[in-house]
């Protein structure tokens, strides 16, 4: 791939900061440089585009949200078609399949090490960079991993969390925030009993960490809200028609958490317990310690209702 362009290189310009400085133009001019120099210290992907393709505009800003979060362990290197005929001519002798577009080839020590074509989903994608990484011995570390997962689960995305916390696993077996990461995500998805089964997977030495601890929480409240959801306004009856109903106000607790609605929820635990902190043998308050390690211990709902339950332990 050496005699690929005959071009002598250019002088490189100012890059931008950070992760996009891994993102730039090529062209036929600059591509010894941007691509096969650069292949020799770390893997490069080039994106083959075109303005009228429809797929290209879906796939190239996934691409670039990859190679963003690899944290510049990959480069990529976005190449016109129709701008670079001469080079996409050249690479089409060669052998690289430029027939349609999107394609995306991947280059390691100055040669193409894998390529695919079609505009892939994301998952697909970071799976494909994953790979060449670990080809070219740079794999994403598990903070990178486990940083992109819960940003996924903040965004609602949890099929991308599940993925992402799979593949933190993969890479460190006995990293807790990843199982218990993989079982929130699961039980987000309805996939219940494959968020048990992870949990029951975990190995010995973090089964007793904090993290397995609440995420077993998390599905024990799950399964306790399953039932009670339904019922709010026969739980809210029974408190208008007696409200020392202490059992009516913790089942409307369950039921208001299993409808995210986490203040209210807390809220009524800490009626009971305003109003008899041994009721039950202290079943509201360490309900309402089940709610915080399911909700995890930074929620705003966890903190709040923590100040409020010190305010009402130490009055």
């Amino acid at each position: 791939m050496e005699t690929l362009i005959g071009q002598t290189p250019t002088p490189s310009g100012t890059a931008p900061n950070g992760a996009d400085a891994m993102i730039v133009e090529g062209d036929q001019k600059n591509f010894m440089r941007d691509v096969i120099e650069a292949s020799r210290t770390l893997p490069v992907l080039v994106d083959f585009w075109a303005t009228w393709c429809g797929p290209c505009k879906a796939l190239t800003p996934a691409l670039e949200k990859v190679v963003r979060a690899a944290n510049g362990r990959v480069k990529l290197v976005k190449i016109d078609i129709d701008r670079n005929q001469a080079l996409v001519q050249q690479l089409a002798g060669l052998g690289l399949p430029l027939q349609s577009v999107p394609t995306v080839a991947a280059f390691w020590q100055g040669q193409i090490a894998d390529l695919f074509q079609g505009a892939l989903p994301e998952s697909d994608i970071r799976r494909f960079v994953e790979t060449l990484l670990k080809m070219a011995g740079g794999a994403m570390p598990s903070a990178d991993l486990l940083a992109e997962a819960r940003a996924a689960a903040e965004e609602g995305k949890h099929e991308e969390a599940a993925e992402l916390f799979a593949a933190l696993i993969e890479a460190e077996q006995e990293k807790p925030e990843g199982w218990a990461g993989l079982a929130r995500a699961l039980l987000a998805l309805g996939r219940e009993e494959e968020a048990k089964q992870t949990l029951d997977d975990v190995p010995a030495k973090i089964a007793d960490h904090a993290e397995i601890t609440a995420a077993r929480s998390a599905i024990a409240v799950a399964v306790e809200g399953r039932g009670a959801r339904g019922q709010l306004g026969a739980f809210e009856a029974r408190l208008a028609a007696n409200p020392a109903d202490h059992q009516a106000r913790y089942d409307l607790a369950t039921a208001l958490n299993a409808a995210e609605k986490r203040e209210e929820a807390a809220e009524a635990l800490l009626e009971i317990i305003r109003r008899d902190r041994a009721w039950n043998e202290d079943a509201a308050r360490l309900q309402l310690l089940k709610f915080f390690e399911a909700w995890g211990f930074d929620d705003p709902a966890t903190l709040a209702a923590r100040r409020k339950l010190s305010a009402i332990l130490f009055s």
